[in-house]
């Protein structure tokens, strides 16, 4: 994995992020609420509803007992499959506790979001080892997965409602969520064969093969930032860009469908 961040430069990505989702869905029109969402199932206030769950989720971390050994931020993410259907639950019962009403659901994200920042400014920036719903990391790879999900559901929310200006996230909110998931790939698929490009943000190597020790590697991928978050996040599969011409791929190994989704 890259250098490892700060915790309280992550906190910050989140928190810039997450202010300006909030403040994208303020402007958002009532009518639009109850629209369908990009998620199957999904309308856009229960979307909605889901960025109150990405800060609550902070208020059930904790520091871990001397001799825990964290998991990596990549292990970490593997997780999410398996309490999928718990996630979907849990999002839900925000939404209709608000009665799907828009001031409800805002109230119900700054109430979480006030939560979370009080367990992080108590607990301090160490990069502690955290205890949480799923399995042990550090404080700094935790938030990492709050900057990635806020990354990707705004997304969501601007192809959701496609008829307005999408949300304003941060570039460095962004660069970090494409980063921290090109970092993903490449420890889950060690090598040099294969090189990852997400202009303007990041590249690595990846995926064992012949090795390369000079230039750029004879395999290459290029995509752009929004492509990466949605093929990491699940949100559309290598075989359907691949065939829409949204990816750039050049050689015999540039294919990462055998990785994808990240999370």
């Amino acid at each position: 994995m890259a250098k490892r961040m700060e915790p309280a430069a992550v906190w910050a990505a989140y928190r810039n992020g997450h202010d300006a989702v909030r403040g994208w869905l303020a402007d958002l029109a009532p009518e639009h609420w109850t629209g369908p969402s990009v998620l199957p199932g999904w309308t856009v206030a229960d979307l909605a509803a889901h960025i109150a769950l990405v800060a609550d989720s902070v208020t059930a971390t904790a520091a871990a007992p001397r001799g825990v050994a964290a998991h990596s931020l990549g292990e970490y993410l593997t997780t999410y499959a398996p309490v999928a259907g718990e996630l979907s639950e849990r999002t839900l019962a925000i939404a209709r506790a608000a009665e799907y009403d828009k001031d409800g659901i805002l109230a119900a994200i700054d109430e979480r979001f006030a939560a979370a920042t009080h367990t992080v400014e108590e607990r301090g920036m160490d990069d502690a080892v955290l205890t949480t719903r799923r399995i042990p990391v550090r404080q700094a790879d935790y938030l990492l997965t709050r900057v990635i999900e806020i990354a990707i559901h705004a997304d969501d929310l601007a192809r959701s409602v496609p008829t307005v200006p999408a949300p304003a996230v941060p570039r460095d909110t962004i660069r970090l969520a494409v980063r921290t998931l090109l970092d993903v790939l490449a420890e889950r698929a060690p090598g040099r064969s294969v090189e990852v490009r997400v202009a303007p943000y990041a590249a690595v190597q990846c995926i064992e093969g012949p090795r390369h020790t000079r230039g750029t590697p004879p395999n290459t991928v290029d995509l752009t930032p929004p492509l990466w978050l949605r093929l990491a996040g699940g949100r559309t599969t290598w075989a359907d860009e691949v065939a829409a011409g949204a990816v750039l791929a050049s050689g015999q190994r540039a294919d990462l469908s055998a990785y994808l989704p990240l999370l």
